[in-house]
């Protein structure tokens, strides 16, 4: 990331991009945070957070705090948003962590554990109560000081999206597979498959075209509102691999001009928010897979237990392996098996 280009971008000005790109209308609150997320325009998470939870949190402080949450990509690359943050381009992201794996094998640990845990609601108490923000928080501050972890957490597990018919880990061997770089990838390739780095937004037109066979794309309802299912009408529903951790971070300058009263409303307003979020897209997902099942024209695979532990045995080699890759992934590694056997996962 080049510091010198973001900061010759000035304030008004990104004020003004971020303003054509948000979702919402203008809020009247005293201040608004300016929030890059990791979902498209398109997607039914950013729609419900805009339109259910947003208006709640000017409503919990009394009119003097609200955020603008804006779609991936729309002031600064996805990768770039801890350091638009640092030096105040962005008020903070809500994004996934997996995207800066690339600068520790740390975040690929903390931002998705491939095929370990079996629902979004596990991975919540992980962060909240299992010591994963104070994990994350810790990766900050080594490698991002002035960017204040609010909270982590997952709101679904991916449902993967095929042409072809997946319904089992023999069937993935040879399959053009779109994946983020990283753990997920180093998974689907140790399973025999060829993990192809692509933009979400490339996704729809890879499969379209056949570049891609498959893709570790996004939740049911996400995967339902982008068209994927028009092309890819094989889909893994629960999904087998990934349930991705995302992060809401703001810049610590920004945090200690909080109130004490705002700070506690603002985590209190995203654990509170993205438990919504969680419980709204289990009835969705669960509501368009039983509508897609009784129509017929997809069909709606369920992998037994049997394969997906076959699966969960693969990604487990590899969480192994990323955890040799620096101190801090072995530490978050470890973070992960202490909960996981706590909870009776492992």
């Amino acid at each position: 990331m080049k510091f010198e280009m973001l900061k010759t971008l000035s304030r008004a000005g990104v004020v003004a991009v971020a303003a054509l790109a948000a979702a919402g209308a203008a809020s009247a609150a005293d201040r608004v945070l300016k929030i890059q997320t990791s979902s498209n325009a398109s997607h039914a998470s950013l729609a419900y957070l805009n339109e259910e939870w947003v208006p709640k949190l000017e409503a919990m402080t009394g009119g003097s705090l609200t955020v603008e949450l804006l779609p991936i990509n729309a002031v600064v690359p996805r990768r770039e948003t801890p350091e638009a943050i640092g030096v105040g381009i962005l008020d903070g992201d809500l994004t996934s962590i997996n995207y800066f794996a690339g600068v520790d094998p740390a975040f690929a640990l903390m931002g998705d554990l491939i095929a370990g845990y079996d629902s979004a609601d596990q991975i919540q108490a992980f962060c909240a109560q299992g010591g994963g923000k104070e994990m994350l928080q810790k990766l900050y501050d080594t490698h991002f000081p002035g960017v204040h972890v609010v909270g982590c957490g997952a709101y679904a597990r991916e449902a993967f999206v095929s042409k072809v018919p997946v319904r089992g880990v023999a069937d993935l061997a040879g399959l053009k597979i779109r994946s983020p770089e990283g753990l997920a990838a180093d998974v689907f390739k140790r399973a025999g498959a060829a993990p192809v780095s692509m933009a979400g937004s490339e996704t729809y037109g890879a499969l379209e075209k056949g570049v891609i066979d498959a893709a570790d794309n996004s939740a049911y309802a996400n995967n339902d509102a982008n068209g994927m299912h028009k092309i890819a009408k094989y889909p893994i529903f629960p999904g087998i691999h990934s349930t991705p951790i995302l992060q809401f971070t703001v810049s610590e300058q920004v945090w200690e001009e909080l109130t004490e009263a705002e700070q506690v409303a603002l985590e209190t307003w995203y654990l509170a928010a993205y438990n919504g979020l969680r419980q709204h897209f289990e009835r969705l997902d669960r509501q368009l897979v039983a509508r897609d099942k009784a129509e017929g024209e997809i069909t709606v695979i369920d992998w037994p237990q049997e394969e997906r532990d076959k699966f969960r045995k693969i990604a487990q080699e590899a969480w192994e392996d990323f955890a040799a890759g620096s101190d801090l992934a072995k530490e978050v590694y470890d973070a992960h098996i202490a909960f996981m056997k706590e909870a009776g996962l492992l």
